[in-house]
C-alpha cells in the first residue's frame, strides 16, 4: 500500500473533522460574460425592519453561481417592487438584461412573499410566484426563488434550496472538539447535528435529504450511524470489529454500501437498513474502500489498490463483475457519480499534488478542476453544476466549490475552525 493511500485511509476512518458558525464565502474566480441581472430589494410591508433581506439572499445566490452578474443596489436608478413600476428604459441604460422585483408582508402568523422576473429588453414577464413562509423558513423560501430565477433564465435546475453537511474541528488547549454541521447551500443558517470529542467522518445524505449516515469514533472505535436531521434520532448500523467506514446510500434509500474489515481485510459490503443483513461484494487481498452507488443503482464504484496503486473500480450488481475504471494518473480515489450518471468526480494525483478531477464515463476523458496540494472529499451539487470539496488555506482546513467546467471557484471558511468532509444534499423529497 502506498504512503498516499495509507494517508487517505487514515483520513477515512480516523480523520480530522470540523465545528459551529457561519461559513464565509469568498468568490475566487467567476465567469466572464456572466448575465447582467438586477435584484431589487424586496418591499417590506410591515412594521420595523424585515426579518430577512430576501432580495440580498437572492442576489448573493445568483452571484456565487458565477453565471450572473448582479447590479449593485447603489447603482440602481430606482427600486420598483412590481412590474407596473418598472421603467425598462432605465434598466436597459444600465445594461441589465433581467430584473427581479418583489414584496414581503406579515400574513397569518407568518409571511407572504411574491416575486416577478422580467426580461428587460422584451418588457415581458418570465416568471412570477407567491409563497407563504414562517420565520424559520424565510431563507429557504428566498433560495427557492433563486432556483426559479436560475432555471427560468438558464434552462436547468438551481441548487440553492439545498443543504451541505460537513465536519468541523476546534482545538482548545489540549482538547479537540468535533461537530457534524448542516447549513444552507450558501454556508449560512448552520446547525449542529452532533457534538463529539472524538473524530466524525464521511457524512452522506439519504436520497430524500432527511437523514445522514456518518462514521463516529465517540465510543473509541469506528461505528456507522444513520441519523434523522430534524429529530436527531439515530440508528447504529455497523459496529463490527475493525473498520466500519465510508457509508454510501443506495438510490432507493434501502441500503448502505460501506467498507468493513470484520473478516480481516477491508472489503465492500452492502447493508440492508431494514434487516441489517450484510452482503459482501468484493473479495481481494488489497484494500477496497470508499463505495459510491450509481444513480440507477446498477453499479458501485470504489477505491482499491489491487493494481498496486489506488484506482477506481466498478462493481456491476447484476453480474457481480469488477472492472477497473481509471487508468490516467498514479492515484485516483474517493469517486462518486454525477447526478445524471455520466461522469465521476474524484481525488486525482499524477504530480504529487492531490486535486479534484472529473472523468466522462463514455470516453474516460479526465479534467482536472483544482490546483490545491491536498484537495479531498468531492461531492456534486444535485443539479450537477458545482462540486464542493475540502482543501487547505493558510494552514487551515476549509471547504471550496468549483464548477464542473472549472470556470467558477469559491472558498468557504469559518473563523477559528477547520472544516472538512463536505457532502452536498439532494433535492428534498
Amino acid at each position: 500500500m502506498t504512503k498516499a493511500f495509507r494517508i487517505l485511509f487514515v483520513l477515512l476512518v480516523i480523520v480530522q473533522a470540523p465545528a459551529h458558525a457561519a461559513l464565509t464565502i469568498e468568490i475566487t474566480q467567476g465567469v466572464e460574460g456572466a448575465q447582467p441581472i438586477a435584484v431589487v430589494p424586496f418591499e417590506w410591508e410591515g412594521e420595523g425592519q424585515p426579518p430577512e433581506d430576501i432580495g440580498n439572499i437572492i442576489m448573493s445566490d445568483l452571484k456565487r453561481s458565477g453565471r450572473f452578474n448582479p447590479l449593485p443596489v447603489d447603482d440602481m436608478l430606482s427600486q420598483p417592487h412590481s412590474g407596473r413600476d418598472i421603467q425598462f428604459a432605465d434598466w436597459r441604460l444600465l445594461g441589465t438584461e433581467s430584473i427581479v422585483v418583489g414584496t414581503m408582508k406579515p400574513a397569518g402568523g407568518g409571511y407572504a412573499l411574491q416575486f416577478q422576473l422580467f426580461d428587460v429588453f422584451r418588457r415581458t414577464q418570465l416568471a412570477g410566484f407567491s409563497f407563504r413562509s414562517n420565520r424559520e423558513n424565510l431563507r429557504q423560501t428566498a433560495h427557492k426563488i433563486s432556483d426559479l430565477v436560475y432555471e427560468t433564465l438558464l434552462g436547468e435546475p438551481g441548487a440553492f434550496a439545498t443543504r451541505i453537511a460537513y465536519v468541523t474541528e476546534r482545538r482548545r488547549g489540549k482538547e479537540t472538539h468535533y461537530q457534524l454541521q448542516v447549513a444552507d447551500s450558501d454556508g449560512l443558517n448552520a446547525s449542529m447535528i452532533l457534538n463529539s470529542e472524538e473524530p466524525l467522518l464521511s457524512p452522506a445524505w439519504s436520497p430524500d435529504g432527511r437523514k445522514l449516515a456518518y462514521v463516529s469514533f465517540e465510543n473509541g472505535r469506528s461505528v456507522i450511524y444513520v441519523q434523522t436531521v430534524e429529530s436527531g434520532a439515530r440508528l447504529q448500523v455497523a459496529a463490527f470489529t475493525g473498520i466500519n467506514g465510508a457509508p454510501a446510500w443506495s438510490p432507493d434509500g434501502r441500503f448502505l454500501a460501506a467498507a468493513l474489515s470484520k473478516d480481516g481485510n477491508p472489503e465492500i459490503y452492502i447493508i440492508s437498513l431494514d434487516s441489517q443483513n450484510l452482503r459482501r461484494i468484493t473479495r481481494n487481498y488489497a484494500i477496497d474502500t470508499e463505495p459510491a452507488w450509481s444513480p440507477d443503482g446498477r453499479s458501485i464504484v470504489f477505491t482499491s489498490d489491487r493494481g498496486g496503486r489506488p484506482q477506481i473500480y466498478r462493481y456491476d450488481i447484476s453480474s457481480a463483475s469488477v472492472s477497473r475504471v481509471t487508468f490516467e494518473g498514479t492515484y485516483n480515489a474517493r469517486a462518486s457519480y454525477s447526478p445524471d450518471g455520466r461522469m465521476l468526480v474524484m481525488v486525482h494525483s499524477d504530480n504529487g499534488k492531490y486535486e479534484i478531477a472529473t472523468m466522462e464515463l463514455a470516453n474516460s476523458a479526465m479534467q482536472i478542476l483544482t490546483d490545491g496540494i491536498l484537495d479531498e472529499s468531492p461531492s456534486f451539487a444535485p443539479n450537477g453544476s458545482m462540486i464542493i470539496y475540502a482543501t487547505e488555506a493558510k494552514g487551515r482546513g476549509v471547504l471550496a466549490e468549483v464548477s464542473v467546467d472549472g470556470r467558477v471557484r469559491q472558498r468557504l471558511s469559518q473563523e477559528g475552525e477547520d472544516a472538512r468532509e463536505p457532502a452536498w444534499s439532494p433535492y428534498y423529497q
